[in-house]
């Protein structure tokens, strides 16, 4: 194989394991209900945080709550998966590998 190739790949692979890195520490935060309810995730779409407004839980209607709770994680999911797709596509050309988003 050629040197050249291997060094490429290795620079490749380091520079991928610095982006998954720093996934870990970049957040994105999605709410739902005008605000009453607010979910922090980071870039593998692991919650940091929940916040619910005391004023939601004193109408007593536990549908609604969940609703918004659902509501408010399934976008930051999707803020959290666009902004590890564009994080990581710099380093693959625009190139998708599976398994990588």
């Amino acid at each position: 194989m050629d040197k050249s190739l291997l060094h490429q790949a290795q620079q490749l692979q380091a520079n991928l394991v610095k982006a998954q890195e720093e996934l870990d520490a970049l957040t994105v935060e999605a709410s739902s209900g005008g605000g009453a309810v607010k979910v922090v995730m980071n870039g593998h779409q692991k919650v940091h945080s929940v916040e619910i407004s005391p004023e939601v839980t004193e109408t007593n209607d536990v549908e609604l709550l969940q609703d918004m709770v659902m509501a408010a994680i399934n976008e930051a999911v999707n803020k959290s998966q666009e902004m590890a797709n564009k994080h990581l596509r710099g380093l693959t050309g625009g190139f998708n590998i599976p398994g990588l988003f």
